[in-house]
């Protein structure tokens, strides 16, 4: 019986496949979890600027929720808010989510200022 070149490596593709399927599953989770902290680095960011412009004009409560009003409960905010002299400043504290909101491992901070807004006399 003659044999071809090559024949002996049939199915030699499919294990091959089966063998990454793994390290591709694991490189798309490492891929989404550098998403989803630059996505938590943008949020707590654009949260301290809105809460200091919110809180250099109304104040401690208006700074708060303006800082939160676009963030999930999933990432469990925190904020510290007040004047610095002539800069209100905000600080806001998000969890760095491990795959989704929720479960997490760490926290991220971001900070912002805006100048205080002075009644004219």
């Amino acid at each position: 019986m003659r044999r071809w070149p090559g024949e002996r490596d049939r199915g030699q593709v499919a294990l091959e496949f089966v063998g990454t399927v793994p390290l591709i599953l694991l490189l798309v989770a490492a891929v989404w979890e550098c998403v989803l902290i630059g996505y938590a680095f943008s949020l707590a960011g654009n949260a301290a600027d809105e809460g200091a412009r919110a809180g250099a004009v109304h104040g401690d409560g208006a700074c708060a929720a303006a800082a939160g009003e676009h963030i999930g409960g999933a990432w469990n905010l925190t904020t510290e808010c007040g004047p610095s002299g002539d800069v209100y400043k905000a600080t806001v504290s998000l969890e760095i989510p491990v795959l989704y909101p929720g479960l997490s491992f760490g926290r991220i901070t971001g900070t912002g200022g805006a100048a205080m807004e002075r009644e004219a006399k």
